[in-house]
C-alpha cells in the first residue's frame, strides 16, 4: 500500500492539512502514536470544543493521583449525595446515601459513563464539585492543557467547560503513561450490576481489532465525541474525534483513522509536544441545533440506536457483541479509608447546626439533659461565646 506521509504546517498559524491523501474532515481530529508522541494527522487541533463525557478522563486522572498520594484507596467508600443522585442520565440511579468502592465507581463512570457516579467521585475526593473542578484545572495546567477548563467532573454542558483535541491527546498520554495499571479499565466490554448488563458505549471495544480504549462523550452542543485507541504488534495509536453526527459515525471515523495510521510509518516530523497553536483557539463550536433539533430523541444519546431484528446492521459498529465479557460492580464492599476532603466537608456542613433543646411548653423526658439557658444557649447556637462560670 502506498505510504502516506504527514504534511507539515506551511506557515505558523495556518490551518492543519490532512495527513492522509484524499481524506477531508469537518471537525477536530488528532491521530498520534502513544509511545513516540508522533502525530500522524491533525485538523483544528486547538479548536475550542465541549468535551462532554470525555471530561471523565480527567476525573479518573485526578482520582488516580489521589490514590497515588495516599488520600484514598481503591476500596475507599464513595457515597452518593443528594446532589449527585440528581444528575441527569446517563446514570446508575442509586439512591442518596448509597455507598460503593472507589474502583467500582470509576468503572461505572468509564464504561456506563454515569454522570451521577462521576459527580459522587468528585464530591467525595474533592469535598465539593467546585473544589474537585479546581483540582481538575490544576492538573490540566500542570500537564500543559492550555485550552482546557473544567467546572464539573461529568462533562454535562456548561459554556465554561471546554477543551481541544490536542489537549485531550495530552491527557490520554498522561493517563496511559502515568497509570498503566488502570489501562484494562478502558477496554471493559460491559458491566454486570446484579442481573443487568451494561454495555460499553465505545463501539470499537470488542469489534475493532486491537481496540483497548478509551472513552466517548455526548451533549447536544458537542456532538458525538470519541477517543479510540488500539494496539497492534506492540504499537498503540490513539484517535481523538470530536463533533461527529452519531454514535456510529464517530466509531467509524475513529476506526478509519486508526486503519490509516497503522498503514503509516511510526515516526513523523511533528510530535504532540512540539505542535504549536494554530487557527481559532477561542471561539467554541456549538452543535446543539444541528444535533438536537434535527434528530429524533432516540438518536440523541451516547448509545447507538437499536437495529430491528429484520434489518441488517449498516455498520459493523452496530452489531451487538456475542457474549461480552462483563465485570461485576455494585454497592458495598467499601472497607478502605474515607476520603478526607469529603469527611472534612461533612463536618463543616454540620458545624453550624444548632443544638436542639426541648420546647418549654412540653415536658422533657426523664432522662433528657437539662435545656441550655441564657448565654450558654446562645453559644450552642453559634451566636456568641459562652461565659465561663
Amino acid at each position: 500500500m502506498r505510504q502516506r506521509h504527514f504534511l507539515n504546517l506551511l506557515l505558523a498559524g495556518a490551518l492543519a492539512l490532512p495527513a492522509f491523501a484524499g481524506v477531508a474532515r469537518a471537525n477536530p481530529v488528532v491521530l498520534f502514536d502513544l509511545k513516540s508522541g508522533s502525530i500522524l494527522e491533525h485538523q483544528d487541533a486547538f479548536k475550542r470544543w465541549y468535551p462532554a463525557s470525555l471530561s471523565k478522563l480527567m476525573t479518573a486522572y485526578v482520582a488516580f493521583r489521589a490514590i497515588q498520594a495516599g488520600e484514598v484507596a481503591l476500596d475507599s467508600p464513595i457515597k452518593v449525595t443528594k446532589h449527585s443522585a440528581g444528575e441527569p442520565p446517563s446514570k446508575m440511579g442509586f439512591k442518596p446515601g448509597s455507598v460503593m468502592r472507589l474502583d467500582n465507581a470509576l468503572k461505572m463512570m468509564l464504561v456506563k459513563s454515569a454522570n451521577d457516579i462521576a459527580m459522587a467521585v468528585g464530591e467525595n475526593i474533592g469535598g465539593s464539585q467546585a473544589a474537585f473542578a479546581d483540582r481538575m484545572n490544576a492538573e490540566a495546567a500542570r500537564l500543559g492543557m492550555v485550552g482546557t477548563h473544567f467546572v464539573n467532573p461529568n462533562g454535562l454542558y456548561s459554556p465554561e467547560q471546554y477543551t481541544t483535541a490536542r489537549d485531550l491527546a495530552v491527557l490520554v498520554t498522561a493517563l496511559r503513561n502515568d497509570f498503566p495499571q488502570y489501562a484494562p479499565w478502558f477496554s471493559i466490554e460491559g458491566l454486570a450490576v446484579g442481573k443487568k448488563a451494561l454495555p460499553n458505549y465505545n463501539l470499537l471495544i470488542g469489534r475493532y481489532p486491537g481496540a483497548d480504549g478509551m472513552k466517548t462523550g455526548f451533549v447536544c452542543s458537542s456532538g458525538f465525541n470519541m477517543i479510540g485507541s488500539a494496539t497492534r504488534n506492540g504499537r498503540t495509536l490513539v484517535a481523538v474525534v470530536l463533533g461527529e453526527k452519531s454514535a456510529v459515525s464517530r466509531a467509524e471515523a475513529a476506526a478509519k483513522l486508526l486503519d490509516q495510521g497503522f498503514d503509516t510509518p511510526a515516526e513523523s516530523s511533528t510530535t504532540l509536544a512540539a505542535l504549536k497553536p494554530y487557527g481559532d483557539t477561542l471561539s467554541p463550536n456549538d452543535m446543539h441545533d444541528e444535533i438536537c433539533k434535527k434528530k429524533p430523541k432516540e438518536e440523541q444519546s451516547e448509545a447507538a440506536p437499536e437495529v430491528a431484528a429484520k434489518d441488517k446492521p449498516k455498520s459493523p459498529y452496530q452489531v451487538k457483541l456475542d457474549h461480552p465479557t462483563l465485570i461485576a460492580v455494585g454497592l458495598g464492599g467499601a472497607t478502605g479509608p474515607a476520603p478526607k476532603a469529603f469527611v472534612d466537608q461533612a463536618d463543616q456542613n454540620y458545624a453550624d447546626v444548632p443544638v436542639p433543646s426541648w420546647r418549654p411548653d412540653r415536658p422533657a423526658p426523664a432522662d433528657a439533659e437539662p435545656a441550655a439557658t441564657g448565654t450558654a444557649a446562645a453559644a450552642a447556637q453559634g451566636d456568641q461565646p459562652a461565659k465561663a462560670n
